[in-house]
């Protein structure tokens, strides 16, 4: 009788596995079925237009242009939707970008809702979607509005000002050039195209904190004939490194950055962002190319053809190394680059990456961002990094009314906002979310007759706004939340070298504040603090600043008076007997610190954050001094 009771146990223990498996397979065959049947039928575009006059015009047929301009036909607007691509949805189809970066706001709902939650539902309403179908969407909700006129496979060529006033564009499309005319224009395109014709001030990549690099552009990678069953076992055994998976999609494998060599120069595979589409095709986001100019044609074709070549080489490498690739093969190229960063255009409120990190509220708060700060890779020689993961920030108004021209709007990722902020703020729906207010704040501004300017000065317009977006299904309301360091002395140090991207706080908004810092790592963080904040102080100290290395002892803590001695060699090229009275005599230092510090001891992160901060609002007087001494 035990025997049989053995028997029975072992068998259900045998079993298990099977069980288990055949559920998944069950879960897996219905959710590819969910998905193969999603239908959404779309008539066949027409080109006709018959008005060259309308309410708003919105250019680029983005994720963002699509909202803006339904948004705006919603609320009774004649628009006008041009498009230079012969589709909608532009990075997300075009880019083949079928991975979504989504955020959830304070109490854990997708922060993100209204037509950014009505496409997303079409398209199934996971991370992850099927191209064409979400290309099918996008020119549905067009479809569906009879305000809404579309233009596809039509250039901008020109704005038509009257002094600073944007009233018509000039396009290129296959009857020719032809101008259309409205009272409100949205630039929804991937680099600011419209603003940057008509006048915008702007910067481009992270040039505001006094770096001329940019973010590494990316090709994505489509392949066919890779085993799924056999990828997800490769991410639970880790083979490069931890890595998560479900039906749809994988993500992980940093491993990866290290075990594959790339053939060319400037290219680099980080860890992979893995998307499976319901015909079993194959989407990678990993591959890094760098030094492109996101702005320049020839830059971008050359990019293309690196990537493609870069991707056989990829192939070849998984075929040998990664399970579930044996018998992968490229299936085809995208036709578009995903392009993180060109322009960024100056606006009325400079959204800063410090609002990011204080979870900050406004009261023209138009949507919440909250996806973590993600700046990627600039070359070869760095890995990229998260400079913080917020709870929620909201994105204002006057972050999408540009400067100096009047009657246009930019809602996409070059619309107001610090490059550091960028890192949170570019993400699609975060986008779409914005544009789609901005569709709403051109027909209030064409209602009452008010430009955009002085509506971000109007309560009562903003209000109503705000209160029509909530009817629209936006998340929208007032808010308090803390953030990590507030209160503490040395936060406003803290502010100030994170507006600079000198330090980051990653997934838990951390730093050692209260472990020794080396030698070398203060001196580190002066170079670059004076080379971000003053570039041509920076160049007038240069050789002194270098000659400071010589004065490090490599792996020493830092003391109070060494690291006086680094600030005084730096500004004068003197060495005094004691470099502390000499530093403090000239207001060098904080006067927190000058009481604290009492003693030649070991500095604290805090304290070291606090000097160099210090230093740095005190730039224009080192610079006095400079000039003096000569």
């Amino acid at each position: 009788m035990l025997k049989k009771w053995y028997i029975w146990l072992f068998g259900a223990v045998l079993l298990i596995p099977v069980i288990l498996y055949g559920t998944w397979k069950t879960y897996e065959w219905i959710l590819l079925e969910r998905l193969r049947s999603i239908d959404i039928q779309v008539a066949p575009y027409s080109k006709e237009i018959t008005s060259q006059n309308y309410d708003v015009i919105v250019v680029g047929g983005e994720p963002e242009g699509v909202a803006a301009a339904v948004s705006a036909a919603r609320n009774g607007a004649k628009t006008l939707l041009v498009e230079h691509r012969e589709g909608l949805g532009g990075l997300l189809t075009f880019g083949m970008l079928n991975f979504l970066d989504i955020d959830h706001e304070m109490r854990g709902e997708v922060a993100n809702a209204g037509i950014f939650k009505e496409w997303h539902r079409m398209v199934g309403g996971r991370v992850t979607f099927d191209i064409e179908t979400a290309k099918k969407a996008f020119l549905k909700l067009v479809q569906n509005e009879p305000n809404l006129s579309l233009l596809l496979g039509t250039e901008l060529t020109k704005p038509i000002l009257e002094g600073k006033r944007i009233i018509g564009v000039e396009v290129q499309g296959e009857s020719g050039k032809q101008t259309y005319y409205a009272n409100r224009f949205i630039d929804s395109t991937q680099n600011a195209d419209l603003a940057a014709l008509a006048g915008v001030p702007y910067f481009i990549g992270n040039q505001d904190i006094g770096v001329s690099q940019k973010m590494s552009t990316t090709l994505m990678i489509h392949l066919k004939g890779v085993d799924w069953d056999k990828v997800l076992a490769t991410a639970y055994t880790h083979k490069f490194g931890p890595a998560k998976a479900n039906v749809t999609a994988a993500w992980g494998f940093g491993g990866l950055l290290t075990a594959y060599k790339p053939s060319q120069p400037d290219v680099r595979l980080r860890g992979f962002n893995m998307v499976r589409s319901s015909d079993n095709m194959i989407y990678i986001n990993a591959l890094q190319i760098f030094g492109i100019d996101g702005l320049d044609s020839d830059s971008l074709e050359k990019a293309k053809e690196k990537g493609r070549k870069e991707t056989e080489h990829i192939v070849q490498f998984l075929r040998k190394e990664f399970p579930g690739f044996e018998n992968a093969q490229i299936a085809s190229f995208p036709t578009e680059l995903y392009v993180r960063e060109t322009r960024h255009v100056l606006a009325e409120y400079q959204l800063p990456i410090s609002d990011v990190w204080e979870n900050r509220d406004h009261p023209d708060r138009i949507g919440f961002g909250s996806y973590p700060v993600d700046i990627q890779a600039t070359s070869t020689q760095n890995t990229g990094y998260v400079l913080t993961d917020p709870i929620q920030y909201a994105i204002p108004f006057r972050s999408l009314v540009p400067l100096e021209i009047d009657q246009l709007l930019v809602a996409s990722k070059a619309a107001g906002y610090s490059s550091l902020a960028a890192g949170s703020a570019r993400v699609v729906p975060t986008g779409m979310t914005v544009a789609e207010a901005a569709g709403v704040a051109a027909v209030l501004s064409i209602r009452n007759n008010v430009d955009f300017r002085e509506m971000t000065k109007s309560k009562e317009m903003i209000s109503n706004l705000q209160e029509i977006l909530t009817k629209q299904g936006a998340l929208l309301y007032a808010y308090e939340l803390e953030y990590p360091y507030q209160g503490e002395w040395f936060y406003p140090d803290i502010r100030e070298l994170l507006t600079y991207g000198l330090i980051s706080g990653g997934y838990k908004n951390e730093f050692p504040v209260d472990s020794p810092m080396k030698e070398m790592a203060l001196v580190n963080l002066l170079m670059n603090g004076i080379e971000r904040k003053n570039a041509d102080l920076y160049v007038k100290l240069k050789e002194r600043l270098t000659q400071v290395r010589y004065l490090v002892t490599e792996g020493q803590e830092i003391k109070r008076d060494q690291a006086a001695r680094f600030i005084e060699y730096m500004v004068s090229g003197t060495k005094s007997k004691d470099p502390w009275a000499w530093v403090t005599k000239r207001n060098l230092v904080e006067p927190h610190l000058t009481s604290s510090l009492v003693e030649n001891r070991v500095l604290t992160t805090a304290e070291c954050y606090s000097l160099v901060a210090g230093i740095m609002q005190k730039l224009d007087v080192i610079e006095k001094m400079e000039g003096r001494s000569k």
